[in-house]
């Protein structure tokens, strides 16, 4: 086998290279995508990577193995295990995973980073608040604490270098009663023992006249304005592109079953589709964590997951504060936040509940309640009305009180990174700095990698741009001219994009777009990102899944299922009705188009309409961007 860095348009292309015959013959990319691909004289790719500069394993006698769609995409593995050499195997692609994986990448190392999910930050990270803590939580002398600090001051060079959204918002931790203020004066000598910069304690009119919708029960604040929100998901995607683009391979769907040792040593770590041989594993499993250490004889220390509910709100109520609002701790959490976020929503939570389901992602009344009545109790004008989408994440709480970071004392070669909850996403990049530290100690041979780029080219963002530029993006390439997802401005081009990234289902895209995060969530635009991902990706729409395997989102043919029914219940109605969505679908019209323009739908002119199909013409701006489908008017008998 021989490894190579290579780029993949897609599949039409490989083909069509196949066919050929020709060897390393450069496909000019669309105009939106940046620079020429790469296409090698090889049968059959097991891909490993996201983006340009991505690393693939291909091994030219492993006939079942072959690429399936745009870059980045795993593809179909062949049924024989494939033998991968690394210096270093990160298990866990979650910030912190992710985070080591790139700070490893400026060294001259072979690293593999390992993800039990189908894409990077699809465990605890896809749902974490978002917030960048100023370090007044933790108690001095902590790895929390110091780490908190530290993570916190690099977040403005990382988000500039990864084009990430963030935010210096500050944070706003109040007190309700006289009996809270000392807890105040608590925090904030905390903060000043910690190194938190600019803290102030401020009372009730300093608080209201920095955040003007407190409740007037509010009687003193601690401030400080190092605090920031962050996207969590967004973050994490653009440190894997960064890690990949700089060498390290990255190994998607891939859950860890085993670690090889021998004397005592780590050796290799397995999973279905190969074999990582290895002296050093970095355990960031995340919710895992313990598992991981048990495969390697380690059990020195317990995951406990504790879920929190959390209530996104629609944009339209985003200016209610500025800054994140926190009550004063309980003894678990850090209380039920108000957190404005970097994309303009306001997000309420989250819950602290202890659990042993490692699973359990549902969210409850009992965890609505809690949730709104603490929120309301900060700031009145939260209110349940403007929810538009409810979530649940879980925290990997340990049976330690602080982080743990550190060689694992029964296998030689595995270090822990585990027990890694709030404030886990702050602490990130400072974790994986320690992490290189610990492995450069424990005996690994780390030469800097002069050719490390720290930068991350940043993804369009349709929806931010002037008017001008959307026109001149849509001249060059059209497909920036339709729109996908109505709520949030996000274009097909956008989609493709994420798509060559690495997105490989709807929640992947997304995350990345922000296309199904609107005050519709998806009503609009799921059916075209299933079309486009069907395509991009070459499968058929009925395997494109929500967030991976068990999350197949149309299994079945409408169609199908309307035969099925008629035949059930011998309903002539549905035949009917079949039939009018068969036609309105041929001409290009939507469901909602055909009901305005009276096609046998209540509301329109009936069934007794002149044209059983509408007819119409598509919507475009001035500057020709697809914007919907105006139905002509019809005429009843």
């Amino acid at each position: 086998m021989r490894a190579e860095r290579i780029l993949i348009l897609d599949e039409q292309a490989v083909t069509r290279e196949k066919r050929t015959g020709r060897s390393g013959r450069e496909i000019m990319r669309k105009s939106y995508l940046p620079g020429p691909l790469l296409v090698p004289s090889c049968s059959t790719f097991i891909a490993t990577g996201l983006v340009a500069g991505w690393t693939f394993l291909y091994d030219t006698t492993a006939r079942k193995t072959r690429i399936t769609g745009g870059c980045g995409l795993q593809g179909t593995r062949s049924t024989q295990s494939t033998t991968v050499k690394a210096d270093v195997a990160i298990i866990g692609a979650g910030v912190v995973g992710a985070a080591i994986a790139r700070e490893l990448a400026r060294y001259d190392l072979r690293v593999v980073l390992i993800e039990r999910e189908v894409e990077a930050a699809f465990g605890t990270s896809k749902a974490n608040s978002g917030v960048v803590h100023a370090g007044f939580h933790s108690t001095p002398g902590t790895l929390k604490a110091s780490l908190c600090v530290h993570g916190n001051a690099m977040f403005d060079d990382i988000a500039a270098e990864l084009s990430v959204p963030f935010r210096r918002n500050g944070c706003l931790m109040v007190a309700m009663s006289r009996d809270e203020v000392g807890v105040l004066r608590e925090h904030f000598e905390q903060g000043r023992r910690n190194g938190v910069p600019g803290l102030r304690l401020l009372d009730a009119d300093e608080a209201r006249k920095l955040e003007p919708g407190l409740a007037p029960e509010v009687v003193a604040a601690l401030y400080a304005p190092t605090g920031g929100v962050v996207c969590p998901y967004q973050l994490t995607f653009a440190l894997v592109e960064n890690a990949i683009a700089n060498g390290v391979t990255f190994m998607a769907g891939s859950p860890v079953t085993s670690i090889h040792l021998r004397d005592g040593r780590v050796m290799a770590v397995e999973t279905p589709e190969a074999i990582i041989e290895t002296a050093w594993v970095v355990n960031a499993a995340g919710l895992f964590a313990d598992r991981i250490g048990a495969m390697a004889g380690d059990e020195s220390f317990e995951i406990r997951p504790r879920k929190g509910e959390e209530y996104l709100l629609d944009k339209r109520v985003g200016s209610l504060v500025r800054s994140t609002v926190f009550p004063v701790p309980t003894p678990v959490s850090k209380g039920i936040l108000v957190i404005p976020t970097v994309d303009g929503n306001i997000m309420v939570g989250p819950t602290a509940e202890d659990t042993r389901d490692r699973l359990d992602l549902t969210t409850t009344r009992a965890g609505f309640e809690a949730v709104f009545a603490a929120a309301r109790r900060m700031v009145p004008s939260v209110s349940p009305r403007d929810i538009i989408a409810s979530f649940a994440g879980l925290r990997a709480a340990c049976s330690e009180d602080d982080f743990i970071i550190r060689p694992s004392r029964v296998a030689r070669g595995l270090v822990h990174v585990a027990g890694i909850e709030s404030p886990g996403l702050t602490a990130a990049p400072a974790i994986a700095r320690m992490v290189a530290e610990i492995l450069r100690e424990e005996g690994l041979e780390m030469r800097a990698r002069r050719a490390f780029n720290p930068v991350r080219p940043a993804p369009v963002r349709f929806a931010h741009l002037s008017r001008a530029q959307q026109a001149r993006l849509v001249a060059s390439e059209p497909a920036f001219g339709r729109i996908v997802c109505r709520c949030e401005t996000v274009t097909e081009a956008e989609v493709v994009d994420a798509i060559r990234r690495g997105a490989r289902t709807v929640d992947g895209v997304k995350l990345r777009t922000r296309a199904g995060m609107g005050r519709c969530q998806g009503g609009f635009c799921m059916p075209r990102v299933m079309r486009i991902l069907s395509r991009e990706l070459g499968i058929p729409v009925k395997q494109v899944t929500k967030r991976g395997p068990g999350s197949v989102i149309a299994p079945y043919p409408a169609k199908a299922l309307l035969r099925a029914g008629r035949a059930e219940v011998g309903i002539e109605a549905e035949a009917e009705a079949e039939a009018e969505a068969e036609a309105c679908s041929a001409n290009g019209i939507g469901v909602r188009a055909a009901i305005k323009a009276g096609t046998g739908s209540p509301g329109g002119a009936g069934p007794g309409a002149d044209s059983k199909v509408a007819r119409g013409t598509r919507v475009r701006r001035a500057d020709g961007i697809e914007t919907g489908f105006q139905a002509a008017p019809t005429t009843g008998r």
